[in-house]
């Protein structure tokens, strides 16, 4: 695997040297290999476009599916350019963090997974002390499982992503929080399980993906910055984010507008995060539908 990787890098390192007038231009960043991670793509490109920058950058991808541990690995040692992921203190402490939130914090929106014929079980739920009565599932060294724990929520937590589903068609647990884009095509790909998506309860937590760079790269991570503001203060952001397939589909299935709200605290949240900075965020009470 080791030499593997060796090989890829060195083709993706000599593909750049091949051309001086793109020497030092190219970004390497993590493989786009589904719609969320495609769009995130497209959103750093688009910050690129609206920066100063007057040179002209290309972009790759690494040609590997990487997990976060390796692909913040692979940014320090300057095997990628540009990461992206969920944000922590120890990531905003170690790297050099892009304090806008790529998906407008979409991803600490959760909707749920129950089995079927539970749905009267949550209809009472209309606060996080009805809430904690329930039992949920969540992955054990996920950084949603330490969020869900602060706030009081019983949690069984496997190690496994997989188990979660059998466990919660088993009964032992009662539902299985998920990020607003997964819970429906997980549920249509497990037609065995007799699961569903509960119709009512939106849980809300701050949260953000940010963009990384190195520390000694700094300079590519202000002109992300500087592009992503004014992407976001132009609208052209907004209109690649609202009219992107997958941010449609979300919000028509989600119904978000017409859940009942129930928030949580965020400890891992810095408080540099631009909670103030409302262009930067969602706001379901904005939404079309």
């Amino acid at each position: 695997m080791r030499i593997k990787s060796f090989i890829i890098t060195l083709v993706l390192v000599l593909s750049c040297l091949g051309n001086p007038a793109n020497a030092g231009k190219t970004i390497v960043h993590a493989k786009a290999n589904d719609p969320k991670e495609t769009l995130i793509a497209n959103i750093l490109k688009l910050a690129i476009s609206k920066s100063s920058a007057n040179e002209t950058f290309t972009f790759k991808e690494w040609p590997e599916t990487l997990n976060e541990a390796r692909l913040m690995s692979m940014l320090e040692d300057g095997t990628l350019q540009v990461a992206w992921a969920g944000t922590q203190k120890q990531y905003e402490e170690k790297y050099f963090p892009i304090r806008v939130p790529v998906l407008k914090g979409l991803l600490g929106h959760r909707i749920f997974i129950i089995r079927q014929g539970t749905q009267a079980m949550f209809d009472d739920v209309h606060n996080i002390n009805d809430l904690r009565k329930i039992k949920l599932g969540q992955g054990k060294f996920w950084g949603d499982t330490f969020v869900l724990k602060h706030n009081g929520l019983k949690v069984v937590d496997p190690v496994k992503y997989v188990n979660l589903f059998y466990m919660l068609e088993g009964g032992r647990f009662d539902f299985f929080p998920r990020a607003v884009h997964e819970p429906w095509s997980e549920v249509a790909s497990r037609p065995e399980l007799k699961l569903t998506v509960e119709k009512n309860i939106l849980l809300i937590y701050p949260f953000a993906m940010y963009f990384f760079v190195t520390r000694d790269n700094a300079a590519l991570g202000r002109l992300i910055e500087e592009g992503f503001r004014n992407a976001i203060y132009d609208g052209s952001f907004n209109q690649l984010f609202f009219d992107h397939p997958l941010t449609q589909d979300v919000l028509m299935r989600s119904n978000l507008k017409s859940r009942r709200v129930i928030r949580l605290e965020n400890p891992n949240m810095s408080e540099l995060t631009p909670f103030d900075e409302k262009a930067l965020w969602l706001n379901i009470d904005e939404l079309e539908y």
